[in-house]
C-alpha cells in the first residue's frame, strides 16, 4: 500500500480500509494545525495507477486463499471482506466529482463487498459540486464524511483562518443532507480563546441544532511550537483557555445541544473519554463533566496536555 507522511483517521474508522487518494490539505492555513507539516508539499492527489495498485493488493489480501492460509499458519490476523473504505488526506472530497466517481468505480471493481466510502472533508469541498453531483456521489457510495467544522463561532472561524463562516456550515451541510450524505462534526474546544469558550459553545450549538450530524466529536485544542497559533500566543495576541475552562465549555455545549446525535470525545487530545447519545445521555454526560471539573486539578490536566507528543 502507498502511504505518504503520517496517516490520520477518525477513531471510528479503525476497521475501514485506508486508501490514500490524496495527501495534505488544500487549505493549509488554519493557525492551530500542524497535522500535515511533515509533508514537503501542500496537497497532492495520488496517481490513479497507485490507487488501483493498492486496491488490487487489498483484493488479494482479502480474497486470496493462499494469503489467508499463510496468515493462519503464522498465527497472524488475516483480512476479511472490506465493507468500508476511508480515503486518506485532509479533504479528498475536494476532488472533482468525475475523479471521485472514478475512484469509487475502482473500489467497487476490486472490492465489491465495499458498501460505503468515507473521508475527511472541509465545509468548502461541496461548494463547486452541484446538487446533482452530490446525489451521484451518494449513489456511488460516499457517505459518513467527517468534517472538522471546529466551531460555529464566526469570530473564532475568522481569526483561525478556517476559510468559511457559520452560514457556510449551514448551507453546505444542508446540501449534503438533501443528497442523503451523512456527516459527523469534529468540535475544537478552546478555539474561541480564553474567556470566550462558553460563548463559542452556545454559538456552535445554535448552528448544530439546525443540522443533523450523526456525531459531534469534541477535541481539545493542543498547541505545538511549530504552529502559527503558538506565535500568536508568544506575541500576546491570543490566549488559550485553561484546561478546566475547556471542560466547562464542553458542558455548555452538551447543555445546549437539542438534536439527536452521538457525542463522543475519543481522540488523544482528550484526557478523558466521553461517550453518550444526546439527548438521552445528557444528564450522564453532564455529571461526568461536573466530576472532572470538581475533582481534577488544572495542573494535572495541563501536564497531560504538555506531555502529549502528538494527536
Amino acid at each position: 500500500m502507498h502511504y505518504t507522511g503520517t496517516i490520520w483517521r477518525p477513531p471510528y474508522e479503525a476497521d475501514s480500509l485506508l486508501l490514500e487518494v490524496t495527501a495534505g490539505c488544500t487549505h493549509h492555513k488554519c493557525k492551530f494545525c500542524t497535522l500535515y507539516s511533515d509533508l514537503p508539499f501542500k496537497f497532492r492527489m495520488s496517481p490513479m495507477k497507485d490507487i488501483e495498485s493498492d486496491l488490487l493488493e487489498a483484493q488479494i489480501l482479502c480474497a486470496d486463499p493462499i494469503s489467508m492460509m499463510t496468515a493462519r499458519l503464522q498465527g497472524l490476523p488475516y483480512s476479511k471482506s472490506v465493507q468500508r473504505v476511508f480515503l486518506t488526506g485532509a479533504n479528498p472530497f475536494v476532488l472533482k466529482t468525475e475523479k471521485l466517481l472514478e475512484i469509487a468505480g475502482l473500489i467497487h471493481k476490486y472490492l465489491p463487498s465495499a458498501e460505503t466510502i468515507g473521508c475527511f472533508a472541509r465545509i468548502t469541498d461541496a461548494v463547486n459540486k452541484t446538487d446533482d453531483d452530490l446525489v451521484q456521489l451518494r449513489q456511488a457510495g460516499y457517505n459518513g464524511l467527517t468534517i472538522g467544522v471546529e466551531t460555529g463561532d464566526d469570530a473564532a472561524l475568522s481569526f483561525m483562518r478556517k476559510g468559511y463562516t457559520s452560514r457556510d456550515i449551514l448551507t453546505q451541510c444542508r446540501r449534503l443532507e438533501q443528497a442523503g450524505i451523512e456527516y459527523g462534526f469534529f468540535y475544537l474546544a478552546s478555539i474561541s480563546g480564553k474567556g470566550n469558550g462558553e460563548t463559542g459553545a452556545k454559538a456552535s450549538a445554535e448552528i448544530f441544532n439546525q443540522l443533523h450530524p450523526f456525531l459531534i466529536g469534541p477535541n481539545m485544542l493542543t498547541i505545538y511550537p511549530d504552529s502559527e497559533l503558538y506565535r500568536e500566543i508568544q506575541n500576546g495576541t491570543w490566549q488559550e483557555e485553561g484546561e478546566l475552562e475547556k471542560y466547562r465549555e464542553l458542558r455548555v455545549l452538551v447543555e445546549n445541544l437539542h438534536i439527536s446525535t452521538y457525542f463522543a470525545a475519543m481522540g488523544a487530545s482528550n484526557a478523558f473519554q466521553l461517550r453518550g447519545r444526546l439527548p438521552d445521555d445528557r444528564e450522564k454526560l453532564l455529571a461526568t463533566l461536573d466530576k472532572i471539573i470538581s475533582d481534577v486539578s488544572e495542573a494535572d490536566l495541563r501536564r497531560y496536555r504538555r506531555e502529549l507528543p502528538h494527536l
